[in-house]
Protein backbone atom coordinates (compact mmCIF):
# COMPACT_ATOMS: atom_id res chain seq x y z
CA UNK A 1 0.00 0.00 0.00
CA UNK A 2 0.90 3.96 -0.48
CA UNK A 3 2.19 6.11 1.81
CA UNK A 4 -1.26 8.23 1.10
CA UNK A 5 -2.64 5.12 1.21
CA UNK A 6 -1.38 4.40 4.43
CA UNK A 7 -2.38 8.16 5.70
CA UNK A 8 -6.32 7.74 4.91
CA UNK A 9 -6.68 3.94 6.52
CA UNK A 10 -4.90 5.87 9.71
CA UNK A 11 -7.20 8.83 9.53
CA UNK A 12 -10.54 6.66 9.04
CA UNK A 13 -9.10 4.46 12.09
CA UNK A 14 -8.87 7.73 13.79
CA UNK A 15 -12.27 8.67 12.81
CA UNK A 16 -13.80 5.47 14.20
CA UNK A 17 -11.68 5.67 17.59
CA UNK A 18 -13.37 9.36 17.80
CA UNK A 19 -17.14 7.85 17.06
CA UNK A 20 -16.53 4.98 19.39
CA UNK A 21 -14.97 6.62 22.26
CA UNK A 22 -14.42 9.98 22.44
CA UNK A 23 -15.37 13.26 21.02
CA UNK A 24 -12.98 15.17 18.19
CA UNK A 25 -10.32 17.97 19.35
CA UNK A 26 -12.89 20.38 16.89
CA UNK A 27 -14.56 21.99 18.40
CA UNK A 28 -14.90 20.54 22.02
CA UNK A 29 -11.07 20.59 23.26
CA UNK A 30 -11.13 24.05 21.40
CA UNK A 31 -13.90 25.53 23.01
CA UNK A 32 -12.26 24.12 26.28
CA UNK A 33 -9.20 25.67 26.08
CA UNK A 34 -10.53 28.66 24.92
CA UNK A 35 -13.00 28.98 27.84
CA UNK A 36 -9.73 28.54 29.98
CA UNK A 37 -7.81 31.16 28.50
CA UNK A 38 -10.57 33.40 28.62
CA UNK A 39 -10.37 32.65 32.46
CA UNK A 40 -6.81 33.34 33.01
CA UNK A 41 -6.53 36.88 30.95
CA UNK A 42 -9.63 37.71 33.18
CA UNK A 43 -8.06 36.66 36.29
CA UNK A 44 -4.82 38.47 34.94
CA UNK A 45 -6.69 42.06 34.50
CA UNK A 46 -8.41 41.77 37.40
CA UNK A 47 -5.21 41.65 39.52
CA UNK A 48 -3.94 44.59 37.63
CA UNK A 49 -6.94 46.59 38.31
CA UNK A 50 -6.74 45.54 41.88
CA UNK A 51 -2.63 46.54 42.24
CA UNK A 52 -3.45 49.77 40.05
CA UNK A 53 -6.09 51.27 41.79
CA UNK A 54 -5.70 50.39 45.53
CA UNK A 55 -1.75 51.84 44.97
CA UNK A 56 -0.24 55.33 44.74
CA UNK A 57 3.09 56.04 43.21
CA UNK A 58 5.22 54.73 46.42
CA UNK A 59 2.36 53.76 48.80
CA UNK A 60 1.81 50.25 48.52
CA UNK A 61 -1.75 49.03 48.01
CA UNK A 62 -3.50 45.43 48.31
CA UNK A 63 -0.48 43.79 46.08
CA UNK A 64 1.83 46.28 46.12
CA UNK A 65 3.08 50.18 44.92
CA UNK A 66 3.35 51.46 41.43
CA UNK A 67 6.79 52.04 41.59
CA UNK A 68 9.81 51.24 44.74
CA UNK A 69 11.26 54.84 43.78
CA UNK A 70 11.17 56.76 40.49
CA UNK A 71 13.46 56.12 37.52
CA UNK A 72 15.99 57.88 37.38
CA UNK A 73 17.21 58.72 33.01
CA UNK A 74 20.70 59.95 34.25
CA UNK A 75 22.17 57.48 36.10
CA UNK A 76 25.06 55.75 35.24
CA UNK A 77 24.58 52.57 38.03
CA UNK A 78 22.02 50.97 36.06
CA UNK A 79 22.62 48.34 33.67
CA UNK A 80 19.54 47.20 31.88
CA UNK A 81 18.91 43.70 31.66
CA UNK A 82 16.86 41.78 29.63
CA UNK A 83 13.62 38.94 31.35
CA UNK A 84 14.63 35.59 32.34
CA UNK A 85 13.15 33.48 29.66
CA UNK A 86 15.35 36.16 27.08
CA UNK A 87 18.73 35.37 29.31
CA UNK A 88 19.91 32.52 26.54
CA UNK A 89 19.97 35.33 23.50
CA UNK A 90 21.41 37.79 26.07
CA UNK A 91 24.25 35.53 26.71
CA UNK A 92 24.57 34.80 22.91
CA UNK A 93 25.00 38.11 22.29
CA UNK A 94 27.76 38.22 24.60
CA UNK A 95 29.60 35.37 22.23
CA UNK A 96 28.99 36.70 18.94
CA UNK A 97 30.58 39.93 18.41
CA UNK A 98 29.25 43.16 16.71
CA UNK A 99 29.11 43.67 14.07
CA UNK A 100 30.61 40.40 12.15
CA UNK A 101 28.35 37.73 13.48
CA UNK A 102 25.42 39.28 16.04
CA UNK A 103 22.80 38.85 13.76
CA UNK A 104 24.11 34.91 13.11
CA UNK A 105 23.57 34.32 17.06
CA UNK A 106 20.73 36.24 17.82
CA UNK A 107 18.85 35.85 14.72
CA UNK A 108 20.26 33.23 12.61
CA UNK A 109 20.87 30.42 15.41
CA UNK A 110 17.30 30.83 16.60
CA UNK A 111 15.69 30.99 13.70
CA UNK A 112 17.05 28.09 12.38
CA UNK A 113 16.02 26.17 15.00
CA UNK A 114 12.40 27.23 15.33
CA UNK A 115 12.00 26.28 11.94
CA UNK A 116 13.52 23.11 12.31
CA UNK A 117 11.34 22.21 15.53
CA UNK A 118 7.92 23.06 13.43
CA UNK A 119 9.34 20.97 10.17
CA UNK A 120 9.76 17.93 13.02
CA UNK A 121 6.28 16.63 12.45
CA UNK A 122 6.52 16.98 8.54
CA UNK A 123 10.03 15.50 8.34
CA UNK A 124 9.87 12.39 10.31
CA UNK A 125 5.86 10.69 10.05
CA UNK A 126 6.89 7.24 11.23
CA UNK A 127 4.47 5.53 14.03
CA UNK A 128 7.24 4.33 16.02
CA UNK A 129 7.35 7.07 19.69
CA UNK A 130 9.37 4.94 22.11
CA UNK A 131 12.33 6.73 23.06
CA UNK A 132 14.75 3.34 22.95
CA UNK A 133 14.09 3.52 19.12
CA UNK A 134 14.70 7.39 18.18
CA UNK A 135 18.21 7.92 19.63
CA UNK A 136 18.56 11.23 17.19
CA UNK A 137 15.42 12.89 18.24
CA UNK A 138 16.21 12.23 22.11
CA UNK A 139 19.75 13.40 21.79
CA UNK A 140 18.81 16.45 19.71
CA UNK A 141 16.28 16.86 22.44
CA UNK A 142 18.48 16.92 25.31
CA UNK A 143 21.08 18.54 23.82
CA UNK A 144 18.88 21.60 22.99
CA UNK A 145 17.64 21.40 26.75
CA UNK A 146 21.22 21.28 28.18
CA UNK A 147 22.27 24.20 25.88
CA UNK A 148 19.37 26.37 26.48
CA UNK A 149 19.81 25.50 30.38
CA UNK A 150 23.53 26.77 30.13
CA UNK A 151 23.01 29.81 28.25
CA UNK A 152 20.11 30.85 30.24
CA UNK A 153 22.28 30.21 33.47
CA UNK A 154 25.21 32.43 32.07
CA UNK A 155 22.94 35.33 30.67
CA UNK A 156 21.63 35.55 34.86
CA UNK A 157 24.84 35.41 36.22
CA UNK A 158 26.96 37.33 33.63
CA UNK A 159 28.08 40.67 35.07
CA UNK A 160 29.09 44.38 33.93
CA UNK A 161 30.52 46.69 36.08
CA UNK A 162 28.91 49.10 38.04
CA UNK A 163 29.93 52.71 38.19
CA UNK A 164 31.20 51.67 41.86
CA UNK A 165 32.22 48.62 41.35
CA UNK A 166 34.70 49.63 38.31
CA UNK A 167 35.75 52.83 40.30
CA UNK A 168 36.86 50.67 43.23
CA UNK A 169 39.08 49.22 40.47
CA UNK A 170 41.12 52.36 39.44
CA UNK A 171 43.31 51.84 42.35
CA UNK A 172 44.43 48.73 40.50
CA UNK A 173 44.23 49.70 37.08
CA UNK A 174 46.62 52.67 38.36
CA UNK A 175 49.07 49.84 39.68
CA UNK A 176 48.80 47.50 36.47
CA UNK A 177 49.70 50.66 34.11
CA UNK A 178 52.71 52.03 35.82
CA UNK A 179 50.67 54.37 37.91
CA UNK A 180 48.58 57.18 36.72
CA UNK A 181 49.36 61.04 36.79
CA UNK A 182 47.04 62.87 39.03
CA UNK A 183 44.99 64.07 35.66
CA UNK A 184 44.94 60.69 34.31
CA UNK A 185 43.81 59.55 37.68
CA UNK A 186 40.71 61.67 37.66
CA UNK A 187 39.84 60.54 33.90
CA UNK A 188 39.96 57.29 34.84
CA UNK A 189 37.49 57.83 37.72
CA UNK A 190 35.31 59.77 34.61
CA UNK A 191 35.69 56.36 32.85
CA UNK A 192 34.40 54.51 35.51
CA UNK A 193 31.32 56.26 36.37
CA UNK A 194 30.09 57.85 32.92
CA UNK A 195 28.75 54.37 31.52
CA UNK A 196 32.03 53.15 29.45
CA UNK A 197 32.36 50.10 30.83
CA UNK A 198 29.37 48.69 29.68
CA UNK A 199 30.65 48.74 26.02
CA UNK A 200 34.19 48.72 26.58
CA UNK A 201 36.62 46.38 28.67
CA UNK A 202 39.58 47.53 30.14
CA UNK A 203 41.79 45.38 32.50
CA UNK A 204 39.22 42.76 32.97
CA UNK A 205 36.43 45.11 33.93
CA UNK A 206 33.49 45.91 31.47
CA UNK A 207 31.40 43.99 28.79
CA UNK A 208 32.29 43.79 24.84
CA UNK A 209 29.43 44.95 23.52
CA UNK A 210 28.34 46.46 19.97
CA UNK A 211 31.49 45.78 18.68
CA UNK A 212 33.42 48.21 20.88
CA UNK A 213 37.28 47.57 21.27
CA UNK A 214 39.02 47.15 24.61
CA UNK A 215 40.62 50.14 25.59
CA UNK A 216 43.43 48.54 28.44
CA UNK A 217 46.35 49.67 25.39
CA UNK A 218 44.31 52.57 23.89
CA UNK A 219 47.33 54.97 24.23
CA UNK A 220 49.79 52.61 22.38
CA UNK A 221 48.22 53.59 19.42
CA UNK A 222 50.22 56.86 19.97
CA UNK A 223 47.09 59.16 19.62
CA UNK A 224 47.89 62.65 21.54
CA UNK A 225 45.37 63.66 24.31
CA UNK A 226 43.76 66.16 21.76
CA UNK A 227 42.46 63.45 19.58
CA UNK A 228 41.03 61.44 22.04
CA UNK A 229 38.88 64.58 23.27
CA UNK A 230 37.46 65.41 20.24
CA UNK A 231 36.66 61.49 19.24
CA UNK A 232 34.94 60.92 22.88
CA UNK A 233 33.28 64.24 22.52
CA UNK A 234 31.66 63.79 18.80
CA UNK A 235 32.61 59.95 17.39
CA UNK A 236 30.28 60.44 14.77
CA UNK A 237 32.68 62.92 12.97
CA UNK A 238 35.29 59.73 12.87
CA UNK A 239 32.70 57.46 11.23
CA UNK A 240 31.44 56.02 14.57
CA UNK A 241 27.83 56.33 14.62
CA UNK A 242 27.09 53.84 17.56
CA UNK A 243 29.32 55.41 20.24
CA UNK A 244 26.95 58.12 21.97
CA UNK A 245 28.69 61.60 22.33
CA UNK A 246 30.23 63.01 25.39
CA UNK A 247 30.46 66.50 24.14
CA UNK A 248 28.71 67.77 27.68
CA UNK A 249 31.37 66.13 29.91
CA UNK A 250 32.96 69.93 29.19
CA UNK A 251 36.43 70.84 28.21
CA UNK A 252 37.96 69.67 31.53
CA UNK A 253 36.31 66.06 32.42
CA UNK A 254 36.91 65.45 28.38
CA UNK A 255 40.90 66.39 29.08
CA UNK A 256 40.89 64.60 31.99
CA UNK A 257 39.45 61.47 30.57
CA UNK A 258 41.66 61.81 27.24
CA UNK A 259 44.85 61.92 29.41
CA UNK A 260 43.67 58.36 30.73
CA UNK A 261 43.81 56.60 27.69
CA UNK A 262 46.94 58.47 26.37
CA UNK A 263 48.59 56.65 29.58
CA UNK A 264 46.20 53.24 29.27
CA UNK A 265 49.73 51.31 27.68
CA UNK A 266 48.18 47.52 28.13
CA UNK A 267 48.84 47.18 31.81
CA UNK A 268 51.14 44.51 32.90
Amino acid sequence: MSAAGERKEDFKRYKDDVEREGKPFFPYAMFHDTVMSLVVVSVIIALACVWYFTADGTTPGEIGPWYSEKADPGTTNFIPRPDWYFYFLFYLLRIFKWPESVILGTVGIPTILMILLFAVPFIDRRPERRLSRRPVAVVAALLTAVSMGVLTYKGATARESLGSEALAAVDNWSTQQGGFSPEARRGAEIFAQVGCLQCHIYLGSGAANVGAPELSDAGASGQTVDYFKRYVANPSAFGNNVMPAFENLGDENLTALATFLVESKGGK
